[in-house]
């Protein structure tokens, strides 16, 4: 899944079709517990789980999956050039990093020319709604265009979490930075079938504005 609307790589073909992938070399960054990994080797592809965070490997590791975890940072790939066909990113790495260049540089070097790296996030007009899903969470709170980060912490003040916003335009001047030819930008509609409702995320919502964007980049 590409993210919370449900829309699913089998429908997509963002990576290419199935069928393609198999003994493709994939490399999934942000992985958290691997969940596009394990569909990747489901799929006779060779995937690679790369995530910053030890826990969610451990996550990975307990649910089972014929494919190396990696605990590294995104910014510094622990991969010889041009070691991978494809890569990925499902709400990972990307929107955590305050210079997302730095990770599409490295994803760039450890693609073989041609490869494409298909990344989501969620989508930018967001920041500038409040996080309800309800109809409190469909008027402008704040200016799309403030960059201030999102950051949570701790009772000592250390930050615990912290999200950056770019907006579209940032997004699109970033893949072009990094080395990279910006091919598709998918959207995705929210699906007649989808009745979930969490944190920000609900049918109302999801039919009126965008919530994910999908950003599939080729390496020339």
């Amino acid at each position: 899944m590409w993210g919370p609307e449900g829309l699913d790589e089998v429908e997509a073909e963002l990576l290419g079709p199935p069928e393609d992938l198999k003994g493709r070399a994939v490399l999934e960054i942000g992985a958290g517990a691997a969940q596009c990994a394990r569909w990747l080797a489901a799929q006779g592809a060779r995937p690679v789980a790369l995530d910053l965070s030890h826990r969610q490997l451990q996550h990975a590791l307990r649910i089972g999956g014929a494919f190396p975890l990696v605990c590294a940072d995104a910014g510094a790939l622990p991969f010889a050039d041009g070691s991978f066909d494809l890569a990925c990113s499902a709400y990972g790495a990307l929107p955590f990093v305050a210079d997302p260049v730095l990770v599409l540089k490295e994803v760039r070097r450890v693609l073989r020319p041609g490869g494409r790296f298909v990344f989501s996030v969620t989508h930018p007009i967001r920041w500038a709604f409040p996080d309800e899903p309800g109809p409190e969470g469909l008027s402008v709170s704040s200016s799309y265009f403030d960059r201030t980060p999102y950051v949570e912490q701790d009772d000592e003040g250390r930050a615990v979490y912290v999200e950056h916003h770019r907006t579209l335009g940032d997004r699109v001047r970033d893949i072009v930075a990094g080395g990279f030819r910006l091919v598709d930008l998918v959207e995705p509609e929210w699906p007649a079938w989808n009745s979930s409702e969490w944190g920000g995320w609900s049918p109302l919502r999801g039919n009126l504005i965008p919530g994910t964007a999908v950003f599939v980049c080729e390496r020339d």
